[in-house]
């Protein structure tokens, strides 16, 4: 199968993308600019195929989609800057991106009778009561011109495309790109108290996680309305914010302890900062998703501990590390290469010293997983929080192994 992603500078089509290569599909990137404009982390979306693309540009639209030769396509381009949006300058802009590159797009999808997947958001509705909006509702009411586009996307790709999903997401977050936790970290480390408000309840969403449903999606027919966001509950952004902060205490950031930094549950109307006006009730109604199959999960390093099989065993020293249950219920490869993946940043070489550093806290589990896989040249491997390093039987053999264990995380 072969996919174009709008929006692959941003933060969910970067990850859609890498999921696509995961899978062994064909994934096309476009973006505004002239080539990749997103985060250089060496992952497969910085080398895969990718075309700069205008969605506001009709003809260019119709141009490069046709001649990219693709099944489907998941648009995830879009004007996000809420606030931004309510500036009267802007509104042309905004609903230029918004709804007219979204039909443009819709255009073709229909001419060529390919699949289409857009992504919504849940400020097509008015955010009141306390019930989680249902997939299926009608009741719109946008509270703001971002959301309003919005609105109007969703009815231009329903009304041209008849291979359609629409999947409205809330309180996304990933890693390319700014997000609500990374603004949090950078506040907390130049304020002592911040204020954040409580009356806003939603889930928030991992970029990463929400890539594999929309390439869980795109490969059925199972097309309609969509909510999606991480399993986990309803929290308010002062929850979040402290749980953030808990987090990276928990990680050795102590600057982020409760001592050192206050958070302040604060009403929208205290708060008042914001050009446009937010929903309060972003709950959404997911049963749609387990009643045709799809599963969303819970973003957590724990979730990826668990299904690898990995427990916690007590060594000589007294000390714990993680380790594969040898049993016949052992997982996988392809869980293996999951927990690579997600945990590897980089390597380097130094002789016969293979060293990995990964993301904080998962050393042991991607130690346990390297393990696991029974590398014949990797003698073994010491794993700190954030750092391993293997010991390779010959000098000679330690780019070799390098190599091979990229091969499995390209």
């Amino acid at each position: 199968m072969r996919i174009f992603v709008t929006g692959v500078g941003g933060q969910l089509g970067h990850d859609v993308m890498n999921e696509l290569a995961k899978r062994g599909y064909e994934g096309v990137g476009s973006d505004i600019a002239p080539s990749y404009s997103g985060i250089a982390d060496g992952t497969a979306v910085t080398t895969m195929p990718y075309v700069q693309m205008d969605i506001t540009d009709k003809a260019s639209v119709e141009k490069v989609i046709k001649e990219a030769n693709v099944d489907a396509v998941i648009h995830c381009a879009a004007w996000t800057a809420v606030d931004a949006a309510e500036d009267e300058e802007n509104q042309p802009k905004v609903r230029l991106v918004n709804v007219t590159g979204t039909q443009n797009i819709a255009d073709v999808c229909k001419e060529l009778d390919i699949k289409m997947l857009y992504l919504s958001t849940d400020y097509v509705f008015d955010g009141q009561g306390t019930t989680p909006w249902e997939p299926d509702c009608k009741d719109y009411k946008p509270l703001n011109v971002y959301g309003q586009t919005k609105l109007d996307g969703e009815l231009a790709v329903s009304g041209t495309v008849d291979k359609f999903f629409i999947v409205r997401i809330a309180w996304v977050f990933g890693k390319n790109g700014k997000n609500f936790i990374k603004t949090m970290i950078n506040l907390g480390k130049t304020h002592d108290t911040l204020s954040v408000v409580n009356d806003q309840i939603g889930t928030p969403t991992y970029t990463y996680d929400l890539a594999r449903l929309l390439v869980d999606m795109i490969e059925t027919e199972k097309y309609g309305y969509y909510h999606a966001t991480n399993e986990g509950g309803y929290i308010s952004w002062y929850d979040f914010t402290k749980e953030i902060f808990r987090q990276a205490t928990l990680l050795g950031r102590t600057e982020y302890s409760e001592d050192k930094v206050t958070v302040l549950p604060v009403t929208t109307a205290e708060y008042g900062l914001s050009k446009a006006a937010r929903p309060f009730n972003s709950r959404l109604d997911k049963s749609k998703l387990v009643e045709n199959g799809f599963n969303v999960t819970q973003a957590t390093i724990s979730r990826d501990i668990r299904e690898l099989n990995l427990t916690k065993i007590a060594t000589k020293g007294g000390k714990q590390k993680y380790a594969v249950q040898s049993s016949s219920d052992i997982v996988s490869n392809s869980k293996y290469m999951r927990v690579l993946n997600d945990g590897i940043i980089t390597m380097d070489t130094a002789g016969n010293i293979l060293v990995v550093k990964t993301v904080s806290g998962m050393a042991m589990a991607v130690a346990a997983a390297l393990d696991a896989m029974q590398i014949k040249e990797i003698l073994g491997c010491i794993a700190g929080d954030d750092t391993i390093m293997c010991v390779v039987k010959h000098a000679e053999e330690t780019d070799r192994v390098k190599e091979h264990i990229e091969s499995f995380i390209r």
